[in-house]
């Protein structure tokens, strides 16, 4: 098969969806590989590694897009990049539809068959290929919002940890999912207040266990989330339901009760925010000011970090990409539950339950569209 490889166009993305050592395991399979010249500089790899590889270097978008039967991207394309979409184009990338009706309807409209990494699902529930940027996005929010609690970035002048004879910050993390624990990790080990909310209080039984009962577990509600969010110092959203839109949990007169100078940092954003005040920012100008609380909430936090990132979501994605390749869309459909799970679109139909209802938009089973 043939593999375009474009660089990536979303502001400051520079990571790669193949590392050259994945374009040498495809081109070892028979796989022919077209990337985007420059495509891996961001993330420290040179032209002349991925030729080394097997691969073959084009000099524009165009052709990587054009000249390939999959595309396989990091995030999902952008306006400029909506031309390249075809009937016949295979694309395997982060797609978030449910907070992206535009380029749903683009999707639909020019009939590509689109697999989202996000929404690929293992019998047992997890997400294989989110995991790795939701360890990613998490050990980063509490980076962030130590940063932006400093009295330089606008923030209240607090050191995270604290001093001897002096508090710490107190962390909010709402949700405790894969973010919410890599968060909460992260805070401890800074010597944060650390307080995790989440509906499932067997998970949270499981964060205290872990975590060595270090951090304040609560039961997720209306008066804990506005209790806890007035004390925040750092409030970090953390919900996920696969492939859906994020439910809004914090509400706006929740975050205008905060101290002036705390920081709200929102990892749902792609997926629509779990904060009430939150828009989508981006790294040339990460942050912005509500109720005198600085909000974060850059879709791509990961994209900061391209070269730890890029290997930890090519080591989760490479084997799927080469079962797509070695057996095509339908057969690999048909002998991986997971990898069907991730089909969002298909021949003009959306085919994730959860993307549908999100949009208000017609649903067909994966099954039905692929005949299985």
């Amino acid at each position: 098969m043939i593999i375009g490889v474009p660089k990536e166009t979303k502001d400051r993305e520079f990571r790669v969806a193949v590392t050259p050592g994945g374009a040498e395991t495809l081109f070892h399979r028979g796989h022919h590989l077209l990337i985007e010249a420059g495509a891996g500089l961001g993330s420290g790899f040179a032209d002349e590694q991925y030729e080394e590889a097997g691969a073959t270097i084009v000099a524009t978008a165009e052709e990587a897009w054009l000249g390939a039967e999959m595309v396989v991207k990091v995030k999902e394309p952008l306006p400029a990049e909506y031309a390249y979409l075809r009937s016949d184009l295979m694309l395997f990338t982060y797609l978030h539809l449910a907070a992206e009706i535009d380029l749903t309807e683009r999707l639909l409209a020019k009939r590509v068959t689109a697999i989202a990494y996000e929404t690929v699902q293992a019998e047992n529930g997890s997400l294989p290929l989110l995991t790795p940027m939701s360890e990613v996005a998490g050990r980063m929010a509490v980076q962030q919002g130590a940063h932006y609690l400093e009295v330089s970035q606008g923030g209240r002048g607090i050191l995270l940890g604290g001093v001897p004879g002096v508090r710490p910050a107190s962390v909010v993390i709402i949700g405790g999912g894969t973010v919410g624990t890599n968060a909460a990790q992260i805070a401890l080990g800074m010597g944060a207040r650390v307080t995790v909310i989440d509906i499932n209080i067997d998970r949270l039984r499981y964060l205290d266990d872990v975590l060595h009962g270090r951090l304040t577990t609560m039961a997720s509600n209306k008066r804990s989330i506005s209790e806890a969010v007035r004390r925040a110092e750092v409030l970090i959203g953390a919900v996920l339901l696969a492939g859906a839109k994020a439910p809004v949990l914090v509400a706006e007169e929740q975050v205008a009760s905060m101290a002036p100078g705390s920081v709200v940092i929102d990892v749902a954003v792609d997926q629509g925010g779990c904060i009430e005040t939150v828009h989508p920012t981006s790294h040339s100008a990460p942050t912005y000011e509500r109720y005198g609380v600085i909000h974060y909430a850059v879709p791509n936090m990961p994209g900061a970090v391209p070269r730890t990132s890029t290997y930890a979501l090519s080591n989760a994605t490479l084997p799927y990409v080469q079962r797509l390749a070695d057996m095509g869309v339908a057969q690999a459909m048909r002998a991986d539950l997971s990898l069907r799970r991730g089909l969002n679109t298909y021949r003009g139909e959306v085919t994730h339950k959860a993307v549908a209802e999100a949009l208000g938009l017609p649903y067909t089973l994966a099954e039905k569209a692929l005949a299985i």
